[in-house]
């Protein structure tokens, strides 16, 4: 997320942090590669016209300071600036009625019903009742989809045989009321383009519902086109907010850095990845920390502490202090770091890795999968004891999985390495390991 601006932003800071004072010069030759990087990144030119005049003019102000290193407080003039430009505070959904209502609209193709199960999934933790509520009659399949969407994160989803969304949004509200449910999330249809006919029935269904929240979903990957899609969405209905999806995929940022500005509007969520669990509260300080660089040690706390199994790790911890940990225990500590998202997110997460060290490490999210594919091919013996493994059962074990011989020596390598280093430290107090905890 974020990979291409987060690499520019690196080299403008690693040359901004060296300056001796701030002088218009290094004013003018910052502000002209902070400007490049945001186009290239596709954000609005009108955004990026104003962040840069605010930076130069914050920049001029600072260059009597004699307190502060100059290259350290040109930075923070441009972190602060970001962070304005992204909204300055996450902001919380509004819950006043019961049922609360959400109404969720966008074009097609965007990850609508997919994000209206991760909203199901993200306000069940805080113990909300929820029903989801099929209102897209038009698109194939769209019912079924958020049917099994439903059924995946364990709500109520209303649906109806007949093609009027209006009557369906009213009956399922009735019917919510009713089994006092808490929350109820609309999904509404969407069309390949902006049309009247499409902003009409939105219009209807949002009279009819009274919604808390009216959030627009946009195609973060889209850049532009996302944002003019939600400033003409908030033109004809008073958007509440806006989620992001696909960011995972988005090396650029563009519509993160311009949607707030342009529409006015607040982004609430972002879709992070593909899992139902891959919802995240947009907070503008942690993005504008991710977008230079700087990492976000608290999400990823937060996510770890959100995906992985206390339990399971309280085993794994002891197994590792009494010398068994084999490869079984291998595969389901796998098993969770990959409920955390992607390697290269996870490792974006952590302050000070450079960006261009994370494209160097190349790293694939389907290398776990393989890893899990060559154990899964071993027998339990073999899992148990991986010192058994020689040539003949590599070579079955390479053709159970798939995959070359290489990758399973490559494996059982770095096993025994870790195994070893596990030896090592695990009379150490107090010490840290980011996979498996404290002990």
């Amino acid at each position: 997320m974020f990979s291409h601006i987060t690499e520019k932003f690196e080299d403008i800071f690693r040359n901004v942090r060296g300056l001796g004072k701030i002088t218009d010069a290094n004013i003018k030759e910052t502000s002209r590669q902070v400007r490049k990087t945001l186009i290239d990144a596709d954000v609005n030119f009108k955004v990026v016209k104003s962040f840069i005049a605010e930076i130069e003019q914050k920049a001029q102000g600072t260059k009597i300071i004699k307190s502060v290193k100059p290259g350290q407080q040109f930075v923070k003039i441009i972190r602060d600036e970001l962070i304005s430009l992204l909204g300055e505070k996450s902001n919380e959904l509004d819950f006043k009625n019961c049922p609360s209502v959400i109404l969720l609209a966008g074009l097609q193709g965007v990850g609508k019903t997919t994000t209206a199960g991760k909203l199901a999934k993200f306000l069940k933790k805080a113990d909300n009742s929820i029903m989801l509520v099929a209102a897209d009659v038009y698109r194939p399949a769209a019912i079924k989809q958020l049917t099994k969407v439903g059924k995946s994160v364990n709500v109520k989803v209303f649906t109806d045989s007949i093609k009027d969304p209006i009557k369906i949004c009213k009956d399922a509200i009735i019917k919510a009321r009713k089994n006092k449910i808490d929350i109820v999330i609309i999904d509404t249809a969407g069309r390949l383009h902006v049309d009247e006919k499409m902003m009409q029935e939105v219009r209807e269904i949002a009279n009819c519902s009274s919604p808390n929240e009216i959030l627009f979903v946009a195609d973060g990957m889209s850049g532009q086109d996302a944002v003019k899609s939600a400033k003409l969405f908030h033109e004809a209905i008073p958007l509440t907010g806006t989620i992001l999806t696909k960011m995972d995929g988005d090396n650029r940022g563009g519509a993160a850095i311009s949607i707030t500005r342009v529409t006015g509007v607040p982004i609430k969520f972002i879709g992070i990845s593909e899992n139902i669990d891959g919802l995240e509260v947009f907070d503008p300080k942690k993005i504008a920390d991710r977008i230079l660089g700087f990492g976000d040690i608290v999400s990823l706390v937060e996510k770890a502490q959100n995906v992985i199994d206390k339990d399971i790790t309280n085993k794994l911890n002891k197994k590792i202090k009494s010398n068994k940990f084999d490869l079984d225990d291998f595969k389901i500590q796998l098993q969770q770091i990959r409920k955390m998202g992607s390697l290269s997110g996870i490792i974006g997460m952590m302050p000070g890795i450079n960006s261009k060290v994370i494209k160097k490490m190349n790293m694939d999210d389907k290398q776990i999968i393989w890893t899990e594919a060559i154990i899964n091919s071993m027998n339990n013996r073999e899992r148990k004891n991986p010192n058994i493994i020689d040539g003949s059962r590599r070579l079955r074990i390479a053709k159970g999985s798939g995959r070359p011989v290489q990758d399973v020596n490559t494996l059982l390598k770095q096993f025994i390495q870790m195994k070893k280093m596990m030896k090592k430290m695990k009379n150490i107090k107090n010490l840290n390991f980011p996979m498996f905890g404290k002990y």
